[in-house]
């Protein structure tokens, strides 16, 4: 697998995880140092996202690819944007559908890559 398709790969692996609470996929493919921008602003780091989605403030019910674009790959480090279709209801509102787009950044470290920055918006 070329470093673009793992990075492509571990994009769909965490949007696949945040549905599933799959919480071990989440702290594999994670940095221990992520951060999350959220639409609103609020930077979020990565322990504190995965309890959210363990006890269900943030409850992921599906999230449908639309777009793949910008990856680019230079040495250890990489970047893509994702656009997804995410159903979800998150901090007490109720269920509803975004069009979010993730622009992400990825570390390679020891051979393996991991998603070390996510910034969120829509489309």
């Amino acid at each position: 697998m070329t470093d673009e398709e793992t990075i492509i790969n571990l994009y769909r692996q965490e949007n696949k995880a945040m549905v599933e609470k799959n919480i071990v996929k989440l702290n594999e493919i994670l940095a221990p140092s992520m951060q999350l921008r959220h639409m609103t602003g609020y930077l979020q780091q990565k322990l504190e996202w995965i309890d959210q989605i363990q006890n269900g403030e943030m409850k992921y019910f599906s999230s449908v690819e639309e777009n793949i674009k910008d990856v680019h790959v230079d040495g250890d480090s990489a970047s893509l944007i994702g656009q997804n279709r995410v159903k979800a209801s998150v901090w007490g509102s109720g269920v509803a559908t975004w069009p979010l787009q993730m622009k992400m950044e990825f570390t390679k470290s020891n051979g393996k890559w991991v998603i070390t920055n996510q910034y969120a918006s829509t489309y």
